[in-house]
């Protein structure tokens, strides 16, 4: 299990403001000891023009949660966290409501982290699965 910093939905919330993150509609919902939970909804900012959600939304949700979640779990002021790789299988298309998305820790090295993201519809049915792996960098 990790520990994450302390931090609050809100204060997270905030610190997205004006970001990719808010510009999509990505709000964290729950901080867990070893999670971190977000949602997103299917509106105009992340449909496919046949009205379902945008592959690529589910992967930046999924980007946005295993970064996030790796930040959490370094030293803000010597590290920071960026996306190598994403690797993402799709299930089934959303065509209305939210979708929720879980990052969990595979891994959590010195240098990289591994992450797993589901993401779910309203209905709680599995539309993709994205495995990350993240790189920790000295900030200069």
């Amino acid at each position: 299990m990790i520990r994450f910093k302390k931090y609050t939905t809100d204060q997270l919330n905030e610190h997205c403001k004006g970001s990719m993150y808010e510009h999509i509609g990505i709000k964290v919902t729950e901080i867990g000891d070893d999670y971190l939970k977000a949602t997103m909804p299917l509106d105009s900012r992340t449909r496919q023009s046949d009205g379902t959600l945008h592959r690529g939304a589910l992967s930046t949700l999924a980007e946005s949660l295993a970064s996030m979640a790796a930040t959490l779990c370094v030293d803000n002021h010597k590290k920071r966290c960026s996306g190598l790789t994403i690797h993402s299988e799709f299930f089934k298309p959303v065509k209305k409501g939210c979708v929720n998305g879980v990052a969990s820790p595979i891994d959590i090295g010195d240098q990289f982290h591994v992450w797993e993201v589901k993401i779910s519809d309203d209905d709680k049915e599995l539309v993709c699965v994205s495995k990350l792996r993240i790189v920790v960098l000295d900030i200069n």
